[in-house]
Parts: structure tokens; sequence; C-alpha cells
């Protein structure tokens, strides 16, 4: 009606007159521990591992990594920037999880090919085809050596 109308004007023109304006959406994206993506907490220092939101673990001091708005329809209610979507589209998997090392979407698609876009395998890893499912084309060094097959090519036990 109109009488509700003129309070809401009023409202606007007062909000107005008093400088308030509408929160403008705050940029949480930061980069978390070993340069991987994650959202930045309202105290804006505190930066949590993009796993370790919507977790329901409490990691900013006022909860905001596990508000409702942000974790009510995961993945859709994550800004883009915390999501990697695998390459089958029903599966997706946290953005700090492309590229370290373990096959997270199950079929390597968040460590190979142009999706992932991922670095070669650095120095705490080594390359090469994998046995087990969970690496895709580098296991980590510590396995090196170890008396188990975790390459096809046995390049891990006498070569690595």
């Amino acid at each position: 009606s109109a009488a509700a109308l003129l309070v809401l004007a009023a409202a606007v023109a007062l909000a107005v007159a008093l400088g308030l304006r509408p929160r403008a959406p705050v940029n949480r994206f930061c980069a978390a521990s070993n340069n991987r993506t994650g959202f930045l907490c309202d105290d804006r220092a505190t930066c949590v591992p993009a796993s370790q939101v919507c977790d329901r673990v409490s990691n900013c001091r006022n909860g905001e990594d596990e508000q409702e708005e942000l974790c009510g329809d995961l993945p859709r209610s994550l800004p883009g920037y915390l999501v990697f979507r695998c390459s089958n589209p029903t599966y997706w998997v946290y953005a700090d999880q492309r590229c370290n090392g373990m096959n997270d979407c199950g079929d390597c698609s968040d460590e190979m090919g142009s999706l992932a876009a991922c670095p070669p395998c650095g120095s705490e890893w080594w390359s090469c085809s994998p046995v087990l499912y969970e690496y895709c084309s580098c296991v980590p060094r510590r396995l090196c050596r170890d008396g188990v097959q975790h390459c096809f090519s046995w390049s891990d036990e006498y070569i690595c």
C-alpha cells in the first residue's frame, strides 16, 4: 500500500542521511598454507583452508566458515573459488584438494589433465604410474624403498 511505500522510502532516506549504506559483498578469497585456496574470516587475518570450510568445526572466531548461508546447499552455496568440479559433473572437491597428489575425485581429474592444470611432481613426490587408485601420476617419496610396490614399474623400490 501507499503507507508501506512511504515508510520504506523514509527508512531509505534516513539510512542515506546517516551515511548507512548496504554492505558490499566481502571478498573472502585468501591463500592458506602452501599457497592453497582459502576462506578469509571476518577478522581479516585468519585464512581457513578451503577443505576446512563447512566441516562442522568453526575455524573463524565468529563461526562465519560454518554459517548456514555458506554451508546450506553444498557445493552451490559455496563461492566458486572454494570448489573444484571433477570431470564427472556429479562430483566436486574443495579447491585446495586439487593438485595435492591424492585422487580426491576418484578419476584423477583433480590431479591430471586440463581441468586440474597441475604442475609436475614436486620434490616430495616420485613420478610413475601408481598401482593404487589413491595416487594418480606421483607417489610420495616417503613410500620409496619401503618394500611395497606403489608403481607399476617398481621404480619406487629400485630407482627412487
